[in-house]
């Protein structure tokens, strides 16, 4: 079994409990990859998440009051939803997901791995992994529909919003610089169903944790992106 198989999301304040999952998964036979520990140093850490998630066959999600306050942990489960991977939550609390998280995680088969000791949980969280390792591929992802013939110059992203496509290329890399490569995935999202160019900058402007890197966001790009550029 490759590590790359099984991702492991978690949050920074839980890094004592998700290493002493990972060892039970791994003392089982369950190799598993997670950032702190598999992101080589000096790499680029947001494009090896990506990129890990986009190989990965399931998903466990590490789940508590600061997972569900993350955004980063947000944007892993949003990335594995749309690249088909399986999600499985591991709740180590007994919190009530946000409701941006209760979207993609409604459905799934939770695991309550509380109240401690962890082992007992960690050993249903194997036996459910072996089933859906077991299966086979991962779920197909549902194909695209074709994208219609547009001006090259401009593209209509949504019922009332035009904008160049040097702004939609331009947007992606402002927004990048504070979420990573995702940023691509996240504009292309917004700007589907915004109805304006302040709601398109507002939904984006939430992606990033940091309210004074938010408002810097925001402001910055509303000096030059205009409706119908």
């Amino acid at each position: 079994m490759s590590r790359r198989d099984v991702f492991v999301s978690y949050s920074r304040p839980d890094a004592d409990p998700t290493v002493e999952l990972v060892s039970h998964l791994e003392t089982h036979g369950i190799e598993c990859w997670y950032a702190g520990r598999d992101v080589p140093a000096g790499a680029d850490w947001p494009g090896e998440i990506v990129n890990a998630i986009a190989v990965a066959r399931v998903m466990v999600l590490v789940f508590s009051t600061s997972a569900n306050n993350s955004a980063q942990v947000r944007r892993e489960v949003m990335l594995a939803m749309d690249k088909g991977v399986r999600v499985v939550p591991f709740r180590i609390a007994d919190v009530v997901p946000s409701a941006s998280l209760e979207y993609f995680l409604s459905g799934q088969q939770w695991i309550d791995a509380y109240p401690p000791p962890l082992a007992p949980h960690c050993a249903r969280l194997c036996a459910q992994l072996d089933a859906i390792l077991a299966s086979g591929a991962r779920p197909e992802q549902r194909p695209e529909p074709p994208a219609p013939a547009v001006d090259p110059r401009s593209v209509r992203v949504a019922p009332h919003l035009w904008l160049e496509s040097a702004n939609i290329r331009r947007l992606e890399g402002e927004l990048a610089q504070y979420i990573g490569p995702i940023a691509k995935w996240k504009v292309d999202r917004a700007a589907a169903d915004a109805a304006n160019v302040d709601a398109l900058l507002l939904r984006l402007g939430s992606e990033i944790e940091s309210e004074t890197e938010r408002r810097k966001f925001i402001s910055g790009c509303r000096q030059w992106l205009h409706p119908g550029g």
